[in-house]
């Protein structure tokens, strides 16, 4: 059977060129134009990628229109019901979920590299203490090929493997130790005996002084949001470090690069935005029915954040499974007056946008931005450290989709083209007056 192909006529000319259709596992099928320029001395205009595919990969597919999410074919929700965030890290890097001895030899090697090298501890105090946290994850992150240079052979998939295994390990310590330093106080090593999103908070907010035990419940939300976080795709952070990566730069590089662009608040943002809403709505002297109304006003440029999403037309599937734990914790919270008006308006504004026409016609359905922005404000993290947490839990996605690329038969440095609108070819002035 011949290979559906689909044929491209130049009018001005009448010369043709047939372009192979790629069918893919699942999703629609892709039209492979790397001959375009070769052959017909076309380049492809899409400003945002937003019809590419910039890579093959057999990691996440999600589809916006149907809200399916599956990480190594395992739909989003099997996984947040039945697994945790370390053992869907396995998942992602080596594709298959892991056998009992697997799965706790992986562990035992995380929890090995969970200590950062001692000498970190000076390059923090280069930050100024009222840098933003994310600045230091970008800083230290990158700093990290020059304190682990070993094992840095980007073709040796054993050297890949340690590489994945030290960025998984080390990100909830320089995480938590940037918000140590920011705070002015004393860092806090890794603790063997707890879970990984428990050591995290134990990081975060134990000290000296006194005993520190973490929530359970608070542990079981943060391991919900990174599973939930850990990957998407070819986003724009993904999408940055295989780009990095295609120059065969360092992985720590590459993740920093990743890290950095998840700061953009287009990007990683939006659960802080979130935040900031609610925290706006409560200090005003103005409704939440005011709000809503300026919200369905087309003229108005006020926004409510945390509800709808870019890719998704439908319910965010990560959203559904979020609502339950955050709700849990609310259930469970009480004491500071100023969080629980912000805790109100948000529940508020939840129920007004699944019941209301206009949201629902919309599919202007809270996000997983929303739930998880509360969920954090709860736990007591600041919001300069959302996006931090973020880049934690998204760490396994980019270093999985590095390693595939590493993988590849062909690696080729990413070089995409442009439809240069400038100045035609002119010659320079004999005399300039």
């Amino acid at each position: 059977m011949n290979a559906k192909t689909v044929t491209l006529t130049d009018n001005e000319t009448g010369k043709q060129i047939e372009l192979e259709v790629l069918e893919p596992t699942i999703g629609p099928p892709t039209i492979n134009i790397s001959s375009l320029y070769k052959d017909m001395g076309f380049f492809t205009f899409d400003p945002g990628f937003m019809s590419t595919a910039s890579c093959e990969s057999a990691i996440t597919y999600m589809c916006g229109e149907t809200g399916v999410l599956a990480y190594r074919g395992y739909p989003i929700e099997q996984l947040a019901k039945n697994s945790n965030y370390l053992e869907t890290c396995y998942l992602l890097f080596y594709g298959e979920l892991p056998y009992n001895k697997a799965f706790n030899e992986f562990t035992d090697m995380i929890c090995q590299h969970t200590m950062i090298h001692e000498a970190l501890k000076k390059f923090y105090d280069g930050f100024r203490r009222d840098a933003h946290p994310m600045a230091i994850m970008v800083g230290v992150t990158g700093a990290l090929s020059a304190f682990y240079n070993d094992h840095c052979d980007i073709r040796n998939s054993y050297d890949r493997e340690v590489v994945a295994h030290r960025l998984i390990a080390k990100m909830p310590t320089i995480a938590a130790w940037s918000y140590r330093y920011a705070n002015g106080l004393p860092f806090v090593y890794p603790d063997a005996s707890l879970n990984y999103t428990e050591n995290f908070l134990h990081m975060m907010f134990s000290v000296p002084s006194k005993p520190y035990k973490v929530k359970p419940i608070h542990a079981k939300a943060l391991d919900l949001i990174m599973l939930l976080h850990a990957d998407h795709e070819q986003n724009a952070s993904t999408s940055t470090v295989r780009l990095s990566g295609s120059s065969e730069a360092n992985p720590y590089a590459a993740v920093a690069a990743g890290i950095a662009t998840l700061w953009g608040p287009a990007h990683g943002g939006a659960n802080e935005a979130v935040i900031q809403m609610l925290q706006d709505i409560v200090n005003s002297d103005n409704s939440i029915s005011d709000y809503v109304k300026r919200a369905k006003d087309k003229n108005d440029t006020f926004r409510l954040m945390g509800f709808g999403h870019r890719v998704y037309k439908t319910y965010d599937p990560r959203a559904k499974l979020i609502r339950e734990v955050c709700h849990e914790i609310l259930e469970h919270h009480s004491g500071d007056t100023q969080l629980e008006k912000i805790l109100d308006v948000a529940m508020t504004l939840e129920k007004i946008a699944l019941e209301d026409e206009y949201f629902i016609s919309r599919n202007l359905y809270p996000n997983v931005d929303f739930y998880s922005g509360i969920i954090f404000l709860a736990i007591g993290i600041p919001m300069n450290m959302f996006t931090v947490i973020f880049s934690m839990s998204r760490t396994i996605g980019w270093i999985s989709h590095w390693n595939e690329m590493m993988q590849a038969d062909q690696l080729r440095i990413g070089r995409p083209r442009q439809l240069y609108t400038g100045k035609p070819i002119r010659s320079y002035p004999e005399a300039k007056e």
